[in-house]
């Protein structure tokens, strides 16, 4: 209580900074606002969009990938240099480089940032058993050696989760996390932090290009309502998109194109999908899983939730990152699947009953499954009840693994831009037992779905790349696609609303706001 009466009056007087003495503003802070909170910036833990939205302003990675997918050097100084049998990366860093507690940024930082998340990362996938060691010949000169040759090196050398990190500083959190601090090398500086209010102010020693603004007010909303209304009366600045209800997105872009604020918009690379436990029953049945695919009508949800802003999608991999738009996962078809259930003992006074938990602090979720109950119930009513339960995000993220939904709506998008960033987390597996996952990156996102044809295709996919690798990667979820570990449901492109006297919010490949791009613009 005591904290939600602090963020109300920190709100106040930050709104009343900005706008006080008519039209002139105080304070030179710009408000970028969502809903939710941050519950770490350790990059060995984060993984909400909104924590690394802020981690990719605190810290630099070796490089970055334009909108082409080629690679840009950060704190690199030149472009990789791969061996000839692919297993030495040999990475030259910039020189003169400083982590905000003035520790000289070089090759024992990589070192240490890239062992301490081997031994406490909670994205695996992004290393995996992809790295044998790490070696620093010079001060500016890093050797990465590798177990095999790997084609999906982009993805580890523009990871945000391997955002460089003061080795001086995280001295004592080498084997453990730093939630509520950060400590990199970054155009900003953190200047203040709690889960529902951070502080971030320019860096004045950073080595590149400086910010345009005097620093950024990173707020989180309880609810979208507020949120949306906070806009509206001009107490925030910015709105991140996937905080606010689609009824109210609808209103923001309509608003935009009549000029009264500004929209920035992302590639479509956020993918949201239904994860079905299938490690018991009923869901470990796969005529289950498919009548419940079949269910599912994407593009009345597409109309009806998002107005169609969102695409339909039975894909699990963003077009963009697909030579073809190819699309695996089963299509809806209400009365294929009544003839499964019945297969199955189903309908005619048997009904089955299934648990859809959904996060209760995302709009759309709920009227995702609302509607998709609601046309269960104009369908199937006499074979399936869709039971819902709303729990918050944080909580489902900390459950996932321990098994306890039977199904869940989610949402992922890419650590980096590659199909891989999509099909490894949902559905790589170390240890495989009848099909199900023991241990594994599908535990984590709730499926316990495990494939050995599949680890070794991920195995395969690392050996060639091209049109090759793309296609060995979609024959993998091909497979995914016939054994229905969850149910894609649409793709979604991130969007942004400014003020006016703000500029507009430009977006990265990866989805990401560009907050040192944010100014204002003189009045």
């Amino acid at each position: 209580m005591k904290k939600k009466v602090f963020l109300s009056i920190f709100i106040i007087l930050i709104s009343f900074l900005q706008n006080s003495c008519g039209s002139k503003r105080i304070s030179k802070h710009i408000i970028v606002a969502s809903s939710g909170k941050i519950e770490s910036l350790d990059p060995a833990r984060a993984n909400t969009l909104k924590a690394i939205q802020l981690i990719s302003s605190l810290g630099d990675t070796l490089y970055e990938l334009n909108s082409n997918g080629e690679l840009i050097p950060e704190l690199a100084s030149g472009m990789p240099i791969i061996s000839k049998n692919k297993l030495r990366i040999i990475i030259n860093l910039r020189k003169n480089v400083f982590f905000h507690d003035g520790t000289p940024f070089n090759s024992n930082a990589i070192k240490f940032t890239f062992d301490r998340f081997k031994r406490i990362g909670t994205m695996n996938y992004i290393l995996g058993n992809k790295i044998k060691s790490i070696e620093t010949p010079s001060e500016y000169s890093v050797i990465i050696n590798l177990n095999k040759p790997s084609s999906s090196l982009n993805g580890l050398l523009t990871s945000v989760n391997l955002t460089p990190i003061s080795p001086t500083f995280y001295k004592e959190y080498s084997d453990k996390f730093l939630n509520e601090k950060f400590v990199g090398t970054g155009k900003y500086v953190l200047t203040s932090f709690s889960n529902e209010v951070q502080l971030i102010d320019p860096y004045l020693n950073y080595w590149g290009d400086k910010p345009l603004n005097k620093g950024i007010n990173f707020v989180g909303y309880s609810n979208s309502s507020s949120l949306f209304g906070a806009l509206k009366s001009k107490q925030i600045d910015v709105l991140l998109s996937n905080s606010i209800d689609d009824s109210q997105r609808k209103n923001l872009n309509d608003l935009s194109k009549n000029k009264q604020f500004k929209e920035g918009n992302s590639p479509f690379t956020e993918l949201s999908f239904i994860s079905l436990k299938t490690s018991s029953y009923p869901l470990s049945n796969i005529n289950l899983r498919l009548a419940l695919a079949k269910s599912l009508n994407r593009k009345l949800i597409s109309e009806k939730v998002s107005y169609g802003l969102r695409k339909p999608s039975r894909s699990i991999i963003p077009p963009i990152y697909k030579k073809e738009n190819q699309e695996f996962w089963p299509k809806y078809d209400y009365l294929e699947a009544r003839r499964l259930l019945q297969k199955e003992n189903f309908c005619n006074g048997n009904i089955l009953k299934v648990p859809l938990t959904y996060r209760s602090n995302v709009p759309a979720d709920k009227l995702i499954a609302l509607t998709w109950q609601e046309e269960i119930k104009n369908s199937l009513k006499d074979c399936i009840n869709i039971e819902l339960n709303g729990v918050e995000s944080t909580t489902i993220y900390k459950n996932l693994s321990l098994g306890i939904y039977t199904a869940v709506i989610l949402d992922w998008t890419g650590a980096y831009s590659d199909p891989e960033a999509y099909l490894t987390p949902l559905l790589s597996c170390n240890q495989i037992v009848d099909e199900i996952c023991k241990k594994g990156e599908s535990v984590y996102s709730g499926s316990f779905w495990g494939s050995n044809k599949v680890e070794s295709l991920f195995l395969e996919s690392e050996k060639i790349s091209g049109i090759k690798r793309l296609e060995k990667l979609v024959e993998i979820e091909k497979i995914a696609a016939n054994s229905i570990p969850y149910i894609p449901i649409w793709i979604s492109s991130q969007k942004a609303w400014s003020q006016n006297k703000i500029s507009k919010p430009i977006f990265n490949g990866a989805g990401i706001i560009s907050l040192s791009d944010l100014k204002l613009i003189d009045e």
